[in-house]
């Protein structure tokens, strides 16, 4: 990866996500657009404790690649957190990019939570988040991956 620079996102208002948003919509996902409403207004803005938000970006300095991570607002458990607004452009993927987003979040959130749930409705993320050691579960209708840190 080094042609790209992951790094935390500190204010979500100052990056570019146009580009992102689009590719996105057009595969039919709204969760881009949820992340930068639900920003703007406050209810997730990724500031609290063990909270984060990532951005990888390409040598040009565009976004090609946003995650986070939340304590998981379906549980009563505060040790466990859930991987959010995940995505990675098309023209970016299976090159290392979405490995190295989860693989650093999760390295700095590990102190914070005991697992890690997510959702997916993809067959291609169910792929890649088994691929990356999340077990599929099937008993939530919140989540549908987990793993144990």
């Amino acid at each position: 990866m080094e042609q790209f620079e992951l790094k935390q996102i500190k204010d979500l208002l100052d990056v570019n996500l146009t580009d992102l948003v689009t590719e996105s919509k057009k595969e039919g996902f709204r969760f881009l657009e949820r992340l930068i409403n639900d920003y703007k207004n406050g209810t997730n803005n990724f500031s609290r404790s063990g909270e984060f938000l990532y951005g990888v970006f390409n040598k040009e300095g565009l976004l090609i690649a946003i995650g986070g991570i939340n304590k998981d607002p379906f549980s009563t458990n505060k040790r466990i957190g859930r991987l959010r607004r995940f995505y990675v452009s098309k023209d970016y993927r299976r090159i290392g990019v979405g490995r190295s987003l989860v693989t650093r979040i999760l390295k700095d959130t590990s102190e914070h939570y005991e697992s890690i749930v997510l959702y997916t409705d993809t067959e291609h993320a169910d792929k890649f988040y088994t691929w990356l050691g999340f077990i599929k579960d099937n008993n939530s209708l919140k989540s549908t991956h987990f793993l144990k840190l």
